[in-house]
């Protein structure tokens, strides 16, 4: 694959990383309400998800779940599912909110990893999204397809796993300038609960 072609690839992956998108909001928001580490590991798992639908993808799967509107819709009625579960969850807690990464356990961190991986996996759009943009970087008459998948899936998390990393870091360094405000954990809660709900909603309307 020419050096050209990943460049090219890797510099429109930084625009996506960068527009705004359920995603990096999520990530944003964890950061500023928690924490740096919160918010890299809900990016860490977003990006390991991300080696699944590669998979799809460079294996054919992606195509069978695109023929089959059944299929698509099930797996869109889970992820909204997931995702207005996790809403509800949050509507239930208080609006306590711990800052600064010197409380983030390792239990909470592998949870949020784990919340990532499973917000997703179970976002079709996104095996639907690779199966678009990744064929239009392959080269012809160079390394075989699900070769060349694997190498464009890969320049795509890398960059967006340190597009999130850095979002992360500064919005965490920002929280540590709002410590001492009675008005923001109530709005972040509810900002979460707006972002869940939204993203669900999103999912379902696509």
């Amino acid at each position: 694959m020419m050096l050209e072609t990943l460049i090219s690839f890797a510099f429109a992956t930084l625009i996506l990383a960068l527009s705004p998108g359920p995603d990096n909001i999520f990530v944003l928001t964890q950061s500023v309400a928690r924490g740096s580490k919160y918010g890299i590991a809900i990016a860490s798992g977003l990006i390991t998800g991300c080696i699944v639908h590669t998979s799809i993808v460079a294996l054919g799967f992606a195509v069978i779940i695109r023929d089959n509107e059944w299929l698509l819709y099930a797996i869109k009625i889970a992820g909204a599912i997931y995702l207005l579960y996790l809403a509800y969850k949050i509507f239930k807690s208080d609006s306590s909110i711990e800052f600064g990464d010197t409380k983030a356990s390792s239990q909470s961190l592998w949870k949020l990893y784990k919340i990532g991986i499973t917000m997703n996996l179970l976002n079709p759009k996104v095996t639907l999204f690779f199966l678009a943009l990744l064929p239009q970087f392959i080269i012809t008459d160079s390394f075989p397809d699900w070769i060349q998948i694997y190498m464009l899936g890969g320049v795509f998390m890398l960059v967006s796993l340190l597009v999130f990393y850095a979002l992360a870091l500064v919005a965490g360094k920002a929280a540590s300038f709002i410590k001492s405000s009675t008005w923001f954990a109530p709005v972040m809660k509810w900002t979460q609960l707006v972002v869940f709900i939204g993203i669900a909603v999103a999912l379902l309307l696509q």
